[in-house]
């Protein structure tokens, strides 16, 4: 059974003989009463103000354990692409590898097409050479034989003798 302040203020006592002095105690009991009504108030104010901390303790369990929650969901997330950017990364260098290669394999291609380019033109210089050599001996030969039948012309003409020109 819970005791109250307003249980203590109705309680009457039975008169006996030698009792105590009724106004005394009813004094004093006025005294209990407050006394017990002040605490019974604190202790409920109390009560209260426990029940609030208690309700603001789990809210910052609750709080807690989201934050928790949210660091590991913030690690995983970090660690995911953190991966994430290596494997990009390994296929950027995997590309420009191969575009490297293949930009080496295309230079060394031009390389031999130029290198056969030149080629052709050293033979083909070659040749215009050997043929311009052969045109120019040929053209020095014909003006050779000319000078040379000018000369014999002029010989006969000079010794009177009707010339031939030769075809």
């Amino acid at each position: 059974m819970s005791l109250t302040p307003l249980d203590i203020h109705n309680k009457e006592f039975r008169k006996a003989f030698r009792g105590y002095e009724e106004q005394e105690v009813d004094e004093f009991l006025d005294l209990v009463v407050q006394e017990y009504e002040r605490l019974y108030k604190e202790n409920i104010d109390l009560k209260e103000a426990l029940a609030a901390k208690d309700s603001n303790i789990g809210q910052y369990k609750d709080l807690e354990d989201t934050l928790k929650k949210t660091l590991v969901v913030a690690q995983k997330t970090a660690d995911d692409m953190k991966e994430s950017a290596v494997r990009e990364a390994e296929v950027i260098i995997g590309e420009a590898r191969l575009k490297a290669e293949q930009i080496i394999q295309d230079a060394g291609e031009k390389v031999r097409t130029a290198l056969l380019d030149y080629e052709n033109i050293r033979k083909q210089s070659q040749e215009f050479k050997v043929r311009f050599r052969a045109l120019l001996k040929s053209q020095l030969d014909l003006i050779e034989e000319s000078v040379d039948e000018s000369t014999l012309a002029e010989k006969q003409v000079a010794a009177g003798q009707d010339f031939v020109i030769q075809d």
